[in-house]
Parts: C-alpha cells; sequence; structure tokens
C-alpha cells in the first residue's frame, strides 16, 4: 500500500471557456469536479497504475463530503481522511481553449484546531507501518504547525518507509532537514529554498540540506534529477498542449511507482516525464491520457551518468 497525504484536500473545479478576457462575462463551454490537493492526486494516478493507495489528511464540511463521495467511486483508492470542523477548500482552473492557458484559484483551506492535528497524527502513525512508501503534498491549512511535514517525515524514516514531500517555502526548508529520501520542487520553489536560479546548482545545493534525491520540475524541458546514484535529465519529445494543472502530481506518482517496483532511475524518470506529459491533454488533475503515456514512454530521453552525485 502507498500512502499518501494531503493536508489540504480540495474540490478541484476546472472551467473550459472560449478565451478569457478580463473585466467580461464568460459562457462556460464545460465544467468537471474531482476529489482534488496534490496527494489525491498522486493517489488517484496511482490507482489508474494499478496501484493499492491509502488518502489521508482532512475533511470538512459539504465540500469535503463531496471530495469523499468522488475519492469512493475511485478503484484501488482507500479513504482515510480525518474529519475536520471547518469546510474543505475549492479550487478553481480556467482553462482558455484559445490559447491553452489555465488560470488557477486556490482558496486556504480550513482552520485546523490542535486537537484535529492531534488526532490526524494518530491515524498517520497508524498507518505508517502497513506503508510500502509514502507522498507528502502540498500546502498546509491554517493552524497546521509549519514544521508539520518534518515531524512527519521523521515518523516515516523511523519506521523504515520511504518518503518523497512535494511541498514549497518554509514548509518545505524544514521537511528537507529532515532528510526526506526525495523532494520534488518545481523550478520556483528550488529557487526559493537554495537562492539558486541555476537548476543544477540549486538541486546540489537541496541534496546538501538533507534530500536524498532532488527531482526538480522544469515544465515543458521535463525532471532533473540529482541522487546518490547519479544525475539525469529526462526531456518529453515535444511540449503538450493542454492543462498543466496536476502534472507534477503525475510526476510524483511515476516516481513513487517506480521507487516500489525499484526500477533504475533513468526508467522512474522515464515514466514520471511521460505520466506528467500526458497530463496536460487530460480533463483534470489526478488524472493521464493513457493513449499519449504510452505513445510517451518510448520517445523521452533521458541523459546523464551513473555515478556518486
Amino acid at each position: 500500500m502507498i500512502l499518501t497525504v494531503t493536508l489540504n484536500t480540495a474540490l478541484d473545479i476546472t472551467y473550459r471557456i472560449r478565451s478569457l478576457r478580463p473585466h467580461t462575462s464568460h459562457r462556460v463551454s464545460e465544467v468537471t469536479e474531482r476529489p482534488g490537493g496534490k496527494g489525491v492526486n498522486v493517489a488517484r494516478v496511482l490507482a489508474a497504475l494499478g496501484h493499492e493507495v491509502t488518502v489521508t489528511g482532512f475533511t470538512g464540511g459539504a465540500t469535503g463530503q463531496v471530495v469523499q463521495e468522488r475519492l469512493a467511486g475511485v478503484p484501488g483508492v482507500v479513504d482515510a481522511l480525518v474529519p475536520v470542523t471547518g469546510p474543505t477548500r475549492r479550487t478553481i482552473a480556467v482553462v482558455d481553449d484559445r490559447t491553452g492557458d489555465t488560470t488557477q484559484l486556490n482558496e486556504p483551506g480550513p482552520t485546523i484546531t490542535p486537537a484535529e492535528w492531534s488526532a490526524f497524527v494518530e491515524v498517520y502513525e497508524d498507518l505508517i507501518p502497513a506503508a510500502s512508501a509514502v507522498a507528502l503534498c502540498g500546502s498546509l491549512p491554517p493552524g497546521v504547525p509549519v514544521g508539520a511535514y518534518a515531524g512527519l517525515v521523521r515518523t516515516a524514516r523511523s519506521a523504515g518507509v520511504p518518503v518523497l514531500l512535494d511541498t514549497s517555502g518554509e514548509p518545505l526548508r524544514r521537511g528537507v532537514a529532515a532528510r526526506p529520501d526525495i523532494i520534488k520542487p518545481n523550478a520556483d520553489e528550488l529557487a526559493e529554498l537554495t537562492g539558486s536560479h541555476d537548476p543544477l546548482r540549486a538541486t546540489q545545493d537541496a541534496r546538501r540540506r538533507g534530500a536524498g534525491a532532488v527531482v526538480a520540475s522544469l515544465g515543458p524541458d521535463g525532471l532533473l534529477a540529482l541522487t546518490r546514484e547519479g544525475r539525469w535529465h529526462a526531456t518529453p519529445p515535444s511540449p503538450v498542449r493542454g492543462n498543466p494543472t496536476g502534472a507534477g502530481d503525475s510526476a510524483v506518482a511515476g516516481l513513487l511507482s517506480g521507487l516500489i517496483e525499484r526500477l533504475p532511475w533513468p526508467d522512474r524518470l522515464t515514466r514520471a516525464t511521460a505520466l506528467s506529459a500526458a497530463t496536460v491533454p487530460a480533463p483534470a488533475a489526478g488524472e493521464f491520457d493513457r493513449a499519449t503515456y504510452e505513445k510517451l514512454l518510448g520517445r523521452v530521453t533521458v541523459t546523464g551518468e551513473a555515478s556518486a552525485a
């Protein structure tokens, strides 16, 4: 079982419009609603790949109930979300069909009380022994300690469970110090962590700060990985048109599945890059276009060297 943690779960709502223009009204051509938040997106992709996944985090209010109802319909995903008083947030993605651009609006999430946080930690500690790997994903809702991920990383490592951390800002800075096995920032998050806008230099700095491996999302330029086993750059054959929301989450699913299947790093990166690109033409985050994924698996280019990093 793979465990994904989404402390700031969401109901993802995607609107498609012909062309986004400020200060005007728009007719929406299509609306989709999916259970969301980064770790939930990761779980749905993992389940589509055939893995058993347990989802935990927080859920509350009418929106949280919708999230859980939608999760119940996803084969391979077990709901271990912890109830809270505050309502689960919504995220709104507005996709411009003319340009392919996406405008994202993210609500902050419910305020978590100390008692609710303690209840979550108990659930997490109960789930960890049965996990083959754990992904800690996304932002922290108000009320959760800024060092929360660092504590969750330590719990997983104490149990011998490999852990991937995908967050940003101060939670990432503190979480890296707890020595997660993998971190997966995007280029901006990596620059914020290290102060360097050179991806290679920044990945080296992030590893020195405690990460076992650093896999940086570079958008259309693919993934840059610096690990104990070596350094690689995986690139898709060409940019894919569509909605990029959730592409990074699909990359996390590819890395986690490759980890538990003990694939060599180049194969993990090939899978993660193909999944990430195949998410762009999909209708919503947490999904990927399987035909695009299978086509890209044989066309992703991985360069680098297997040597001590």
